[in-house]
């Protein structure tokens, strides 16, 4: 048995159900995925939490689908920061669970996908979610920017997800050799954790105080009720 569990945003998040699940004389091994976000806590501190032992799960670990072989033959959990089914390579284990008659048990849990309401914004005026890449040498992917002008086009806000280990310093830069001409964005951080809301052109936002996880929001036309939401909410 296969049992993918979300953590929710904070150290506390995860359900009952899944804490009683993790607890089970049944279950042999707990893996915590760690390539997706760059989590607000340490493993150790998990462990202690939850007080379970854990083994790290690496991209290369979760894409090979070794984890379905062993759940072959007894209980096995993967721990998901957030939502359980974010990342594509979770649900192709689902797929992959379906092909090789494993059965398998999603837990769900808080995300950064509904935790942005925080911001006033409405959920169901945000378009497509995009990914902002942390540039490296000859690896400078611009397709995201794409996807904020087609949000744009039909009044859609843009929920930009960072990606793991690039400073908001640096998310700044990039943005801004782009040559992309942005208005006020949203900069969120700690959503669920200690949320800060911060709105403003994005060199006069205090990078020192953007601390992972972060995403920014890249708003369309905003409705009386969600100005009026930024206004007594962000900073």
């Amino acid at each position: 048995m296969l049992y993918i569990i979300g953590l929710g945003l904070e150290l506390k998040g995860i359900s009952l159900h899944g804490k009683k699940i993790l607890k089970s004389a049944d279950i042999k091994k707990i893996y915590l995925e760690n390539y997706t976000i760059e989590l607000p806590y340490t493993k150790k501190e998990l462990e202690k939490e939850l007080k379970i032992k854990i083994k790290e799960a690496n991209r290369e670990f979760v894409e090979s689908e070794a984890i379905i072989e062993e759940a072959k033959n007894y209980d096995v959990a993967l721990l998901v920061y957030g939502a359980p089914l974010s990342a594509t390579t979770h649900i192709s284990l689902i797929n992959s669970a379906v092909k090789n008659k494993v059965k398998y048990k999603i837990l769900y849990s808080g995300s950064i996908f509904d935790a942005v309401a925080e911001t006033g914004l409405s959920l169901y005026k945000f378009g497509k979610i995009a990914s902002l890449p942390r540039w490296q040498k000859n690896f400078t992917p611009t397709s995201f920017i794409d996807i904020i002008k087609d949000n744009q086009k039909i009044n859609a806000h843009t929920l930009l997800l960072i990606d793991i280990g690039l400073k908001f310093e640096d998310a700044v830069k990039q943005l801004d050799e782009i040559g992309y001409k942005f208005d006020k964005v949203i900069i969120c951080t700690k959503l669920g954790i200690k949320s800060k809301i911060y709105y403003n052109f994005l060199d006069k936002i205090n990078a020192d105080k953007i601390k992972a996880p972060y995403c920014i929001i890249i708003h369309a036309e905003l409705s009386f009720s969600e100005k009026e939401a930024l206004e007594l909410i962000a900073e």
